[in-house]
């Protein structure tokens, strides 16, 4: 619950609507890499790293967290 609370409070200082949107979105994706015991630093530069690779638009539930496995466990 604190850390909820703090995680509010810093969306304040966003500078504007535009920028607590892509916080948001950003903290969202992070909270969801964290309960998928995802490194959510592998998880965002691999999954930029397939969109701008040309990822297909209609496989885009591959690149979900509770999806995602590290380039390690796909060479496997």
């Amino acid at each position: 619950l604190c850390r909820g609370l703090h995680n509010r409070k810093n969306a304040l200082f966003a500078g504007n609507e535009v920028g607590a949107e892509n916080w948001a979105l950003l903290a969202s994706l992070i909270a969801n890499c964290k309960m998928c015991d995802v490194d959510p630093v592998s998880y965002l530069s691999d999954t930029l790293r397939a969109l701008l690779d040309g990822h297909p638009r209609s496989r885009i539930d591959d690149l979900m967290p509770w999806n995602f496995s590290t380039a390690s466990s796909r060479a496997a």
